[in-house]
């Protein structure tokens, strides 16, 4: 009895042969099918159909089986690492290469280096790769990855992606992002505008006050280093290069977007000219927070349209958010008061407590954000691998590399004047230092 994987491999192929028939088909005089051609494709149809009923029975089997956490024919456990708990039938040896995970996928790449290194025999699921090289694991060169372990890398460092589905965020095939920025304003002395006119007098002509802007993408990489002791031990080793790398790259690419450089990173808004800082109040005592502080930030916010802006603010700073008062009023408290983990609204916007915010007292320890007024670029192919033991061969080594790019700044290179008043506002506003 063939296995789900060779149903399914066997389908694939139908499939392309009765593409090829219409190709063929394209040739001919008219685009129609010849007779023997319509014959031929009616053959193909019938076993595609016959050949899906079987898919579809076989996976219902293999549901059942993992219900009650049996296994399959093949002999491979149903049980799934939640990381990959979606998949609900068995994997494609067509992007899986054949591997049953990218532990072994790894295991098997450093008995192939090690081969290279010494005249050895490299497993030949490897050379069925598409793209892979083995140079005997010199640094430039190395094993590419399944398609589904590098979707699934992906997956992953989306997964622990705290900013990326919140912000203006994009994918990209370039390595820069040419955008056409138009910070004018309807008040404002540039960009389109419109006039009364007076019956038969002359229109006024606006021009668009269009400003380029580069965004370049930066390599953001994971270096990790793998004993053999690990290597011989595929669970902890496919932990280690999925949830912990994935973890890694999500944590320093949303680091860089709150408050990265601009120089081989993204711009943060913490360190972008777009910024407003509130000031602290005359005779504040340092490391704290209080109700006027909290006001004069609101009264700064510049909401991006459709955008669900949001405080946020470190966990040393609680203390000083719930005993804020105005007279002898409480002005923000859990939906549940003290009874569990703090929420809720200050304002009317959400709460979210994090370590991208700065310590009390410190610039940022408190923000206020309107996140669609940030503009990210990721490299749309994901995460690239590439695996290595060249460099440290003599200390029974093995290097893993995760390399992918993301770029990004706010919309904004300024705050914006308002109609009235002289305060300037932005989408991000952060409570200046309290020392």
């Amino acid at each position: 009895m063939k296995t789900l994987a060779q149903l399914q491999k066997d389908l694939a192929a139908l499939k392309a042969k009765g593409q090829a028939l219409c190709d063929a088909a394209e040739q001919n005089e008219g685009g129609a099918f010849t007779e023997e051609q319509d014959t031929e494709f009616a053959a193909i149809e019938e076993q595609i159909t016959e050949l899906t009923a079987q898919i579809s029975e076989r996976e219902k089997l293999d549901k059942r089986r993992r219900a009650m956490g049996t296994t399959s024919l093949t002999g491979a456990s149903q049980e799934r690492s939640p990381a990959f708990a979606n998949r609900v039938h068995e994997e494609d040896p067509r992007l899986t290469g054949g591997f049953k995970d990218l532990g072994e996928f790894a295991t098997v790449v450093h008995a192939a280096v090690r081969a290279g290194q010494v005249g050895g025999v490299v497993d030949e699921r490897l050379a069925s790769l598409a793209g892979s090289h083995s140079g005997g694991g010199s640094s430039g060169e190395g094993y590419s990855l399944p398609p589904q372990y590098r979707d699934q890398i992906w997956e992953l460092v989306t997964q622990f992606d705290e900013f990326g589905p919140i912000i203006d965020e994009e994918p990209t095939e370039k390595r820069e992002v040419k955008l056409a920025a138009d910070e004018t304003t309807p008040w404002g002395t540039a960009g389109i505008k419109a006039y009364w006119r007076a019956e038969g007098a002359k229109m006024t002509p606006s021009q668009i006050a269009d400003e380029g802007r580069t965004v370049p993408l930066h390599e953001l990489y994971t270096l990790a280093l793998a004993t053999e002791e690990l290597l011989e031990d595929s669970p902890r080793l496919q932990n280690r290069l999925t949830n912990k790398a994935a973890q890694a790259i999500a944590w320093k690419k949303n680091l860089a977007i709150v408050e990265g450089s601009g120089v081989g990173q993204p711009l943060g808004w913490m360190k972008s000219n777009a910024l407003v800082t509130v000031g602290k109040e005359s005779g504040q005592a340092a490391d704290t927070i209080n109700a006027t502080n909290v006001l004069k930030m609101y009264s700064r916010l510049l909401m991006a349209p459709g955008d669900s802006p949001f405080w946020q603010a470190n966990t040393n700073c609680l203390p000083q958010l719930m005993t804020m008062t105005i007279g002898d009023r409480p002005i923000w408290v859990p939906p549940t008061g003290l009874a569990e983990a703090p929420g809720g609204f200050l304002l009317g916007l959400p709460v979210r407590l994090t370590e991208f915010a700065k310590s009390v007292g410190d610039l940022g320890d408190l923000q206020l954000i309107s996140p669609k007024g940030y503009y990210g670029a990721r490299r749309s192919s994901g995460a690239k691998f590439a695996s290595s033991i060249h460099l440290y061969f003599d200390y029974g080594v093995q290097a893993f590399r995760w390399v992918f790019r993301y770029g990004g700044q706010p919309h904004l290179s300024a705050p914006m004047s308002p109609h009235n008043g002289a305060d300037t506002k932005s989408h991000f506003i952060a409570l200046a230092e309290r020392a």
